[in-house]
């Protein structure tokens, strides 16, 4: 979640929206933040299941927080080599603070009785089941 947070914050200062007229017939809109990741061979269920435990779990915390406006576990039915099979999705309206960021994963840290160290060694552990192919910020275009 740190990761997430600080480099979703990281993009927002060196990354700026087209400028739109006024008359435009769109406005910018929530962020979508999709994370790619492989699921090693043998290991889909296992990966299933901490995501619908832990993950969906923070999910649902950091959405009773309003940082979150929803979230999405889909799977690719056909990828091609190379590519994700599971994309995590996360939906929200704005991008923190780096203030914001460390307010939020101290919150998250305690709430799941870790420390970034201890969190960053799961992650790692993680790989056993799971590959992280990287991840893409947009945001949704809204008719005005």
């Amino acid at each position: 979640m740190r990761k997430y947070l600080i480099g979703a914050a990281a993009l927002a200062l060196t990354w700026s929206l087209p400028a739109f007229a006024q008359d435009s017939a769109v406005k910018a809109g929530p962020f979508w933040q999709a994370n790619r990741i492989y699921v090693e061979d043998g290991q889909f269920e296992n990966y299933m299941d901490w995501l619908s435990k832990t993950w969906t779990a923070n999910q649902e915390y950091a959405k009773s927080q309003g940082w979150l406006l929803e979230y999405h576990i889909l799977n690719s039915v056909n990828p091609r080599d190379g590519e994700p099979n599971v994309i995590l999705l996360t939906r929200f309206n704005d991008v923190p603070s780096a203030a914001e960021s460390e307010r939020r994963n101290a919150m998250m840290n305690q709430r799941m009785q870790q420390t970034d160290k201890s969190a960053d060694a799961a992650s790692g552990d993680r790989t056993k089941m799971r590959k992280l192919m990287g991840s893409a910020l947009y945001v949704e275009m809204l008719k005005r």
